[in-house]
Formats: structure tokens, sequence, C-alpha cells
């Protein structure tokens, strides 16, 4: 498998996100997915980066990508990075993709000079909750544009060099 850093709006990416939308919709049954407002421009480094893991073949099969955040009214904090769009297409799954996109995105804001790894999702995900917790990642105050839904899990992790 080989990381590579590419645009919110690369095909692989688009496509990727309509994946990850329909698993949404699967999972909560809204019809809608993640209504987040994203554009290519919040993932440019250095305010972010949006990787894709592709298998021997080429294949697009895992994302991810972080972008900067700090105070303002939906929650966050100065020096913030929120983790979006954390996806393995069901094919890759048990792999480590996910652990390796995530230490690869952590390792880049931490570069990039972001304090904390803040990351939402929901309770219908649970692998997504056993990958964040297993990493070190713990409950925080809600943030981000699902921060009044019930659902809604956030989670925070100081990027502290060790």
């Amino acid at each position: 498998m080989q990381l590579r850093a590419v645009a919110f709006d690369h095909p692989d990416a688009v496509k990727l996100n309509d994946q990850v939308q329909l698993e949404y919709v699967e999972r909560y049954g809204d019809g809608e997915g993640d209504a987040t407002p994203l554009d290519a421009s919040m993932f440019a480094p250095p305010s972010g980066l949006y990787l894709i893991a592709y298998d021997v073949d080429e294949r697009p099969v895992a994302t991810g990508g972080w972008r900067t955040q700090d105070e303002n009214p939906m929650g966050y904090s100065d020096g913030d990075a929120e983790l979006k769009r954390m996806y393995v297409i069901p094919e890759a799954r048990g792999l480590g993709l996910a652990r390796r996109i995530l230490a690869a995105l952590e390792e880049d804001a931490r570069a990039a000079g972001r304090t904390r790894m803040v990351l939402e999702t929901g309770d219908m995900q649970p692998e997504a909750i056993a990958l964040y917790r297993s990493s070190g990642y713990e409950p925080c105050a809600k943030f981000g544009h699902y921060r009044c839904y019930e659902s809604s899990l956030c989670m925070a992790k100081p990027l502290t060099r060790s």
C-alpha cells in the first residue's frame, strides 16, 4: 500500500467520499450522509492534508484528511486539527490502513504546529470508535456541525511529541 497526498477534489477522493457518504446513509438512515461543509482549500498544506492509500493495483482503498481549526463559535479551540473523512473500503478493512493514515495525519498536523487533533464520529460507527480509543483519543466537549446531535461523539488527542 502506498499513501499519497492528493487534493480533496481529486477524482479518487471524490469517489471515496461518495462511498463513505453512502455508508453514513446506511448506518444512520437519514438519507443525507455527512453534511459538514467542506471544500478542497481546507485540506491544502500547510493548513491541512488529504491522503489516499492505493493498493498494488493502483486502486484507491482508503482515505483521510485533516484541516486547521481555531477557536470559533462551532466549539473548536486554537491549535486544533480536525480529522475528516477517514474511510476504508470494505474489501481493504482489517489491514491497518486506517491506523496508518491516522498516524500520518497526526504527524503532519504536529509538524504544521497544530497542538490537538479532534474528530467527530457517530455512535453507529463502533469500528471507528475502537480505532480512535486505541490510538489515544478521549472524549471531549462537542464541536462542529453535529455538536447538538445526541448520536455525535467528539474525541481529542494532544499532538505533543513523546
